[in-house]
């Protein structure tokens, strides 16, 4: 198989996946709305066909190149980053192929299983994992009987199916629920996917659905854009280095610093990419001349953006709909520190830049920003270190991503899971104390807040000693679900009971979008006469969807 082949197997993967992952989403059996597995995996090798549809290489290692880079951009979730990093391995073990052979691709997906389980820090097997290293260790058994590839990948997916099937025995959790892993089902189905072209030539078919809606409504509405525009033009091109050539591109960085600012210049073997805020795009362009050819040209006149910006953003604001994301710029590093968080709804968003940061991420529980977005955030914020908090445990793995993506600049981690852990953290930031010192306090001031969230139940379930009906209200305790209710605020006076006791000195009631202020004031006023005479209790409109209210317990 070649490049092209390979191109139309992982097409006929995403395929086949984007059209199984509603019945993906299915098998998860926490209650809770959530990041959805099937949903996040198919958004993430969407990410890849987009980037290879049009790519007329023959060579395999071009396109599984290809492949890794896209995905690790749009991985979503902490099953689309696994995801991710088998494709990754993958692309590694088919670097500089042409064709491939059945041993190609088990050598390939050996370094791409490595990559996923070294990147999981307590991995737990009947997982996504589980279902990759099986299906390595199916097609390592007979690869040295057979290298032809169809063969060796088919063993591969029956390894793979087999031990999607003993899931639930490594996980009692499943067992109980009837079902097998939603990762490792999403990952078989992508497995199966391929093996339709491999096999008999045959790209698995798939009608548009809502997928880019569902991209589309992962941003937040716009921001108010009151940023100073210093120069008119974003200025983006693509240079084909001309080897023989032999001009230092850091000379190409110095001129357009003289001509504008925002200026990034990245490049490889291969090619130049520029970026630069300029009046002088045609300077810009002349200069990158000098270097080869142009592949690509891109200027924009951001004021006539930033009008059009202003004027989409007050239109969806009288409508009440939402608007697309508006694209961050990279900016150079010029102070010390920064910060970018992850969070969901206006008053959220407001609280973590006013304590701080630079740039807030739209994104928390059924929407995973993608490895890229976080990037992009990172890389708009003028800090020399970065600090991210992703306040979600399912996005802590797409934010590890992005710190060998940046090279200008550190960019540290703070694993916080919740809104609350990540407030909490930016809170106990010390300017006098190292990066990593910081990072260490932080999540240790993190750690000893409680999480309180009060929500609906996605789908039926028994969890537990409680049998759950779609809909109902039901409220968790550091991510345990403890509370069953008929309103939203009865579920959060009976959390903030459960979860005050005699060492509590605050209480945060953040009600979200779809409470009204009679109802937040009411279940304030009864936790506030309750125990307001011990515990400081404050109450703030987060705006956040899903949860009807988050708790901060410290």
């Amino acid at each position: 198989m070649n490049g092209q082949d390979l191109k139309q197997a992982v097409i006929s993967g995403s395929n086949n996946i984007c059209s199984k992952k509603l019945m993906i989403n299915d098998l998860n059996i926490f209650p809770v709305p959530d990041g959805d597995t099937g949903t996040n995996m198919s958004m993430t090798t969407t990410a890849a066909v987009n980037a290879i549809k049009d790519e007329e290489s023959t060579e395999a290692g071009v396109i599984a190149k290809a492949v890794a880079s896209a995905m690790l951009r749009g991985a979503r979730g902490n099953s689309g980053v696994i995801l991710s990093l088998l494709f990754r391995g993958f692309s590694q073990g088919l670097s500089d192929k042409e064709e491939i052979t059945g041993k190609d691709v088990v050598k390939a997906l050996g370094l791409g299983v490595d990559a996923a389980y070294s990147a999981v820090m307590k991995p737990t097997e009947g997982t996504i994992l589980t279902v990759a290293r099986v299906g390595y260790e199916g097609g390592l058994k007979v690869v040295n009987k057979n290298d032809d590839l169809v063969y060796v990948w088919e063993e591969i997916c029956k390894a793979a199916e087999g031990a999607l099937e003993k899931t639930p025995e490594y996980l009692p959790v499943l067992k109980k629920a009837g079902v097998v892993d939603a990762g490792g089902m999403g990952l078989l189905s992508i497995f199966e996917g391929m093996l339709s072209y491999f096999k008999d030539g045959i790209v698995v078919e798939y009608e548009e659905d809502n997928t880019q809606e569902e991209l589309d409504n992962f941003t937040s509405t716009v921001a108010e854009f009151d940023e100073v525009i210093n120069f008119t033009y974003c200025t983006e091109f693509i240079v084909g280095r001309d080897t023989e050539i032999g001009t230092d591109p850091n000379e190409l960085r110095l001129f357009l610093e003289t001509i504008g600012d925002c200026v990034v210049v990245v490049n490889d073997e291969e090619i130049i990419k520029v970026h630069v805020h300029t009046e002088q795009p045609g300077d810009a362009l002349k200069k990158g001349l000098e270097y080869g050819q142009l592949l690509t040209v891109k200027v924009e006149n951001m004021r006539e953006q930033h009008k059009k910006a202003k004027e989409d953003n007050a239109a969806a604001k009288s409508k009440k709909a939402p608007v697309k994301k508006q694209k961050l710029e990279p900016v150079e590093p010029t102070e010390e520190i920064g910060f970018v968080a992850v969070a969901a709804g206006e008053g959220l968003t407001n609280l973590f830049k006013d304590l701080g940061c630079a740039n807030v991420v739209s994104g928390g529980q059924s929407m995973n920003p993608s490895t890229d977005d976080i990037y992009e955030a990172v890389m708009a914020t003028p800090a020399k270190t970065v600090i991210v908090l992703p306040n979600n445990k399912n996005i802590i793995m797409a934010a590890q991503q992005t710190v060998p993506m940046v090279e200008d600049r550190e960019v540290i981690i703070v694993p916080t899971r919740t809104i609350p852990q990540g407030m909490t953290a930016i809170l106990n930031y010390d300017p006098e104390l190292s990066p990593e010192s910081n990072k260490d306090m932080m999540m240790d001031a993190a750690k000893a807040v409680a999480t309180g969230q009060v929500t609906f139940a996605a789908r039926n379930s028994e969890f537990g000693h409680h049998k759950i009906k779609e809909g109902e209200i039901i409220a968790l305790e550091n991510g345990k679900l403890t509370i069953t209710e008929k309103t939203p605020v009865k579920a959060a006076v009976k959390l903030a009971k459960n979860m005050i006791n005699h060492d509590t000195s605050f209480v945060t009631l953040i009600y979200g979008d779809d409470v009204s202020e009679e109802d937040a004031q009411e279940a304030y006023e009864i936790i506030q006469d309750k125990y307001g005479s011990k515990v400081d209790v404050s109450l703030v409109n987060g705006g956040q969807p899903i949860y009807y209210f988050i708790l901060s317990v410290e």
